[in-house]
């Protein structure tokens, strides 16, 4: 009997946390391709940061120099690669002016290296505009063209988007789309989008500011710090009292984030750990999603045969509906994986992974949460950083 009432609350549980957590990600601004604007258009200083990007650089930098918007220049701060970044660089702007590769200063003490990147490249821009996009993330011809469109008609100051993101390896399709979920639980767009909400949050893939906007806060001066620059920018933006847009950018921005569980194991640990370092009181969220994620590794998969080891030792019609809510559960689970796995354009296949992916989830959650209580830091570019 004991077993039969701790299955029905955990079923009850289950069923509303599923539904709460698959219905946090309500992007209500959707950026559409849109026509190029007239010619005298205000200038867009899209700047790059890099370091060791050979293997995305090209690719990146040529899907900018290709849009239709008239009037744009490219800023690239390579920074200290030791790759063949800057010779790539080079070439690309002995053919197109409007780039202009900078090689980057050595980081300064107390600085992080991607907001000491940005500082470099925003200073070298001449735009109305200021547009960060990192080397991974890749523009449809239009993209400038529509973010600037969407911006204007949400008189944004800044407008950040949510990309499509490319996943082509066996662990980014089964890890990724659990990390995006958890997202959409800690920062609601709405809330974002909610010019009465403290919440803040911008994707560093791409970011839109105005300059004069961008002046007024400090600049990535005032977040010289901070390795998740993009959150304390749109801080900055949205606690001065400035207007901040997150817009669904997937049919215009395309990201590959990482190519290998060691890489996402050290960029997501890296990026939770800052979280939770920055912000004490998400240690509790984080322990909430852990577990969360333990239960559905560990669980889930077992519910269904205790329920019918029960049924073989005598347990009767309460084993019976252990049975039946263990795969009710698992029916609504896979369910809402299915539609997370087709709006990735992954095979809806990859919702049975859930229990593995959230295992790896849940590991890089407690990973992070170790470093931040024992004082550990975190490497990320080669660079060690450290609990303040």
């Amino acid at each position: 009997m004991s077993y039969f009432i701790s299955s029905t609350l955990l079923f009850l549980a289950a069923i509303l946390i599923i539904y709460w957590i698959h219905n946090q990600y309500q992007l209500d601004i959707v950026i559409t391709p849109a026509d190029p604007p007239a010619a005298d258009s205000p200038l867009i200083s899209i700047c790059i940061p890099a370091r060791n990007e050979e293997h995305n650089i090209r690719k990146c930098v040529e899907s900018v120099l290709g849009q239709d918007y008239p009037n744009i220049e490219v800023i690239v701060l390579d920074d200290r690669s030791t790759d063949a970044t800057l010779v790539q660089l080079n070439e690309i702007a002995s053919r197109d002016s409007r780039l202009h590769p900078i090689h980057g200063l050595d980081l300064p003490s107390g600085w992080a290296g991607k907001p000491h990147a940005l500082f470099q490249a925003s200073a070298a821009a001449q735009g109305e505009w200021l547009c960060f996009v990192d080397a991974d993330t890749f523009l449809a011809p239009r993209a400038i063209s529509a973010c600037c469109a969407t911006a204007l008609e949400t008189r944004a100051d800044l407008l950040t988007t949510m990309n499509e993101q490319i996943l082509g390896t066996f662990w980014e399709k089964v890890v990724m789309p659990l990390v995006m979920t958890a997202l959409s639980v800690g920062f609601s767009p709405r809330k974002v989008n909610d010019p009465n909400s403290r919440a803040a949050i911008a994707n560093g893939q791409f970011i839109m500011i105005r300059r004069t906007v961008y002046d007024a806060i400090g600049g990535h001066e005032k977040v010289k710090d901070q390795i998740v620059e993009d959150k304390a920018i749109s801080e900055q933006v949205k606690w001065n009292g400035y207007r901040l847009i997150v817009a669904d950018g997937m049919q215009v921005i395309r990201t590959r984030m990482y190519t290998s569980l060691p890489a996402m194991w050290e960029g997501w640990t890296k990026n939770i750990y800052l979280g939770l370092r920055d912000h004490p009181a998400m240690l509790m969220l984080g322990a909430f999603g852990a577990a969360l994620a333990l239960l559905a590794a560990l669980f889930l998969p077992i519910w269904p045969l205790l329920g019918v080891n029960g049924y073989i030792h005598g347990g009767g019609w309460q084993a019976i509906v252990v049975v039946i809510q263990s795969f009710t559960v698992w029916a609504w689970l896979i369910y809402f994986r299915v539609r997370v796995a087709r709006g990735m354009h992954i095979s809806a296949w990859y919702a049975l992974t859930t229990p593995l992916g959230a295992g790896v989830f849940a590991a890089m959650m407690l990973t992070s949460a170790w470093k931040v209580l024992s004082g550990q830091g975190v490497t990320w570019r080669g660079r060690k950083y450290h609990t303040k």
